[in-house]
């Protein structure tokens, strides 16, 4: 196993924020096939292997949330390791609606995705997850924020890029 491989180390866990600017109103007809698949995406992330926490209102979604203004939505979870997220997002049922994303969502022209660490058991705030993005779209990717392609581990090395996980 290489390093930050299927391995926090010192009890940390992956957070992870991923913005997006809706095209239409939330309750639109336009907005429906994002919104009416929220339910099995989600459950599909909960039984996700890694899986360990996502933001989420009494409706049990998270679109009573927003950051940066009323239309960018969030999307905010916590994982064990940069791969168990991987695996969902980029080879799970979730695909079929990352295709779709341009149905509901403008196309970002910055940094709509942050990933960093947190202590296992800990679950970060809209607030500490937007200073993290805003800290990555400053910034650039480092060791207190950064993505999939320039990621760290919970000790500030450097790691593969995501691209070696995709061939794996």
């Amino acid at each position: 196993m290489s390093r930050g491989e299927a391995v926090t180390g010192d009890g940390y866990h992956l957070a992870q924020l991923n913005v997006g600017k809706i095209l239409y109103a939330q309750n639109s007809e336009e907005m429906s096939g994002f919104v009416n698949a929220l339910d099995e995406i989600n459950a599909l992330a909960e039984a996700s292997p890694g899986f360990v926490w996502r933001l989420k209102s009494d409706a049990g979604n998270a679109m009573d949330y927003t950051v940066i203004d009323d239309e960018t939505l969030v999307n905010m979870s916590v994982w064990e390791t940069r791969e168990s997220l991987f695996e969902y997002v980029y080879r799970s049922a979730h695909t079929h609606y990352l295709a779709r994303r341009k149905e509901w969502f403008h196309m970002p022209t910055e940094g709509h995705m942050v990933l960093w660490w947190v202590p296992a058991g800990h679950e970060p705030t809209l607030e500490e997850a937007e200073e993290r993005l805003t800290y990555l779209r400053d910034h650039g990717p480092t060791p207190m924020a950064f993505t999939f392609k320039r990621a760290f581990d919970w000790d500030g090395e450097p790691l593969p890029a995501a691209a070696a996980m995709a061939k794996a």
